[in-house]
């Protein structure tokens, strides 16, 4: 899976965001840039365009499905928006069907970016029985 983050604000959350995917590296370690392939894109067409065959889910607190209704794949994009105001309706416009969500109480605007990133990403990569991870050193053995 693929994380994307449209328009991120907070560096800190980024370094914690890519930490996140090195984590999900064999022996990933406090230096864990060169671990993380970052790409940056003029825009989100840009990527539609670098990546057409694959399936974007948006996080939104506006969705109607949650994060773990949807059976993940490999290669699927996870696609999160600014910490201040997600993404653009312009975005989500007829994409209704792919947006997701994290359950939380109505009063809560939202997650931290990072938490949240974590909290798909896990579901996805549980769902996929942990690819590539193992039991030495840092996760459970799978099945």
């Amino acid at each position: 899976m693929e994380i994307v983050l449209y328009e991120p604000e907070i560096p800190g959350n980024t370094g914690n965001i890519a930490r996140l995917c090195a984590a999900n590296v064999k022996r990933a370690g406090l230096d864990y840039w060169h671990l993380v392939d970052v790409q940056v894109h003029e825009n989100i067409q840009e990527l539609y365009e670098k990546y057409p065959d694959r399936r974007y889910f948006y996080a939104t607190t506006k969705a109607k499905h949650t994060h773990s209704e949807v059976k993940y794949e490999i290669g699927d994009m996870l696609v999160f928006g600014p910490e201040t105001r997600g993404l653009p309706e312009s975005l989500l416009d007829g994409k209704e069907d792919t947006c997701i969500r994290i359950p939380m109480v109505d009063e809560a605007r939202s997650l931290n970016l990072s938490n949240a990133v974590a909290i798909i990403a896990y579901e996805g990569m549980r769902q996929l029985d942990y690819p590539d991870l193992k039991a030495e050193g840092n996760w459970i053995q799978s099945k």
